[in-house]
């Protein structure tokens, strides 16, 4: 409650919620009951986005690794994910499906690939432009393929050969990822997945966000 009346008096605006246990109790476990657990959070994850009248979910949808091929990754997060697209539309929430390093949908036609599976309108990507520099597909070829399918982007600083960076110090290319961003036509968010902090730091934030943005 002190957070949606914080929003409302600074303007400041909760574009978005994040699925908050999607990296512990995963869509695609193999066990029943932590899927279960991880069903419930998503459904709370849309109730929390309907109460701060955001618009989308973010969530991984689940994790790649020696237990869970990415096949099984596939057919369990779609058949959960589609458990709550009922309550989605109701709630007029996306769930938006991110890139991130999951060893899971790597490549745009994967992301499509998933997103039309799950057949709904409120089912979408949220395409991190930083998190896939490490596999090889440059962003602004994501985004053109993506088109109307990426509904928010969000980003950080990524290099090859350091890891994450402060915005602005990776290997990003800003020119071809905001040429592509007005190719589609996008006019939506662009979200900093940053560590926070204190005046100082946000204002660096900020300004970073805006150089690369090529915002005044």
């Amino acid at each position: 409650d002190e957070v949606k009346a914080a929003s409302k008096k600074t303007g400041i605006k909760i574009h978005g919620v994040i699925d908050s246990v999607h990296w512990r109790q995963t869509l695609s476990d193999p066990d029943e009951a932590v899927r279960a657990q991880g069903l419930a959070a998503l459904k709370g994850a849309i109730e929390d986005a309907a109460f701060f009248e955001s618009d989308t979910v973010l969530l991984v949808p689940g994790v790649v690794k020696d237990s869970v091929t990415y096949e099984q990754c596939y057919e369990r997060s779609q058949a959960e994910i589609k458990k709550v697209l009922p309550l989605a539309a109701e709630r007029k929430i996306k769930i938006l499906i991110e890139t991130v390093g999951n060893n899971f949908i790597t490549k745009p036609e994967q992301m499509i690939s998933f997103v039309n599976d799950l057949g709904s309108p409120w089912a979408g990507a949220y395409f991190d432009c930083s998190n896939m520099i490490r596999h090889g597909v440059p962003s602004a070829e994501w985004i053109r393929r993506l088109g109307k399918m990426m509904v928010k982007f969000d980003f950080k600083g990524f290099s090859k050969e350091k890891g994450r960076v402060p915005i602005g110090e990776g290997d990003e290319d800003w020119p071809e990822v905001l040429r592509a961003l007005g190719e589609i036509g996008y006019d939506g968010w662009a979200t900093s997945e940053v560590s926070g902090g204190g005046e100082s730091e946000l204002a660096d934030i900020a300004a970073r966000m805006k150089r690369v943005l090529g915002v005044g």
